[in-house]
């Protein structure tokens, strides 16, 4: 794996140029100056898994109350 370091401006400019770098296997630093900001890197097999919807209904359970609003002591820190 390369790893190519590229200023946002160049970023902006060399979009495709980049993403076919990552497809192939490197990675992508974006840097503002000298400061690293975002990374590109190649998803993995299991970052394209498929999701199932009620692949594990009933595994966990959540309250009833479970959106309600805290009570002020929560904020406050006090009891």
């Amino acid at each position: 794996m390369i790893t190519t370091t590229v200023n946002v401006r160049d970023a902006q400019t060399r979009l495709a140029e980049l993403v076919r770098l990552v497809s192939e296997g490197n990675e992508i630093v974006i840097a503002e100056g000298d400061k690293p900001v975002a990374r590109l890197v190649p998803l993995s097999s299991s970052d394209l898994k498929q999701r199932i919807a009620g692949l594990n209904r009933g595994d966990i359970w959540v309250s009833d109350d479970f959106d309600a609003p805290l009570p002020d002591e929560f904020w406050l820190g006090t009891k």
